[in-house]
């Protein structure tokens, strides 16, 4: 079903019609078709196939059919066949609100989709503890009956290792559902990237065993962008607007104010002067982390931070570790060693 599928979105008709409603519907009663029609064939022509227990199950009195005080096994079959309808309408019904959300996000009009879900990761138990709630609830308020989708539209000619990161330390807190897709514009994804999220999970098809949805779109887009309310359209621009909502997934920012801004200043200055500046800038910020390092075992005081996160992905991805001074040659082994960054590490091999 799953190939079938894939062969209808790659028609140039259906690319065409990916932003209208009618795509939508079409998929779900294709989708609704090819799933229960195997089940429906098998059933006889007295079975009453309906969202609600048949009549074949119950006799006159209002009771269950019964053979020698037993339930017949005609009617046990039939109450299974039913109860596994349900079961896959349910998956269905949630399978096909993430596909909506997809394709009704203008950012997100895939013309190829790559590898897939993943999620639930066996990553290597680390020593930081993050103290934020795991209540998704009280994070982001109520959502009944829907994932919550983190989409995320980066460019593979800059990849974000700091959300990569971020994602892997995701999994080990939440179930996470994380999917990679290609869009037509990106004409070429190293293959690293198309499974930098790990690989499929078993259950991907069941959305309603997640507690969020992390989607990453390769693009040909100027600034990384992402999209967590797909409804109401509200992007988040910039790697490092975009890692500081993650990490408050995982760990409230520090209450106290000269803290909180001391982080901040880290990151920017990570993804504005190591990512992006001069020789001579990076330099510059490797002297002031080397002395920063040099009073704190990490760069916010005594507790590792997101400004940890970020000012050791651009070390990495601007090729500074090899000339950094001592301090800051300590700090990054103390980073790797709590086994957070090994997704960034793989990328960068």
């Amino acid at each position: 079903m799953q190939q079938t599928l894939t062969l209808y979105l790659q028609l140039p008709l259906f690319r065409r019609l990916k932003r209208n409603a009618l795509f939508i519907m079409f998929i779900v009663h294709l989708l609704l078709y090819l799933l229960t029609l195997p089940v429906i064939m098998s059933l006889s022509d007295d079975d009453d196939i309906s969202y609600h227990r048949s009549p074949l199950l119950l006799n006159t009195q209002g009771g269950l059919n019964t053979q020698n005080g037993e339930v017949e096994p005609a009617v046990k079959a039939l109450e299974a066949r039913q109860d596994e309808i349900m079961r896959k309408l349910y998956e269905l019904k949630a399978a096909v609100e993430g596909l909506a959300k997809t394709v009704t996000t203008p950012d997100a009009d895939l013309d190829l989709t790559v590898s897939s879900s993943s999620s639930l990761s066996s990553q290597s138990p680390t020593s930081t503890t993050f103290r934020g709630t795991t209540d998704l609830d009280a994070l982001l308020g109520k959502d009944l009956g829907a994932l919550r989708d983190i989409v995320i539209n980066a460019n593979p000619a800059q990849p974000p290792l700091t959300l990569l990161v971020l994602h892997s330390v995701l999994c080990q807190r939440y179930r996470v559902l994380s999917t990679v897709h290609v869009h037509s514009s990106a004409s070429s994804v190293p293959p690293q990237l198309l499974s930098c999220l790990g690989p499929r999970h078993p259950d991907s098809y069941a959305r309603q065993m997640f507690q969020l949805g992390f989607t990453l779109i390769w693009k040909d887009v100027p600034k990384l962008q992402m999209k967590f309310s797909v409804q109401n359209m509200c992007p988040v621009e910039g790697e490092a607007n975009v890692a500081r909502f993650l990490f408050k997934l995982l760990s409230p920012y520090p209450s106290d104010p000269a803290v909180a801004t001391l982080v901040d200043s880290w990151v920017d200055t990570a993804f504005f002067q190591l990512a992006e500046g001069s020789s001579k800038e990076r330099a510059t910020v490797l002297r002031a982390l080397n002395a920063a390092l040099g009073r704190n075992p990490w760069l916010a005081g005594p507790e590792f931070s997101l400004a940890d996160i970020a000012c050791y992905c651009c070390v990495l991805q601007s090729a500074s570790a090899s000339s950094a001074p001592t301090n800051v040659q300590r700090w990054i082994k103390a980073c790797e060693n709590l086994g957070h960054f090994g997704p960034a590490k793989l990328y960068l091999k």
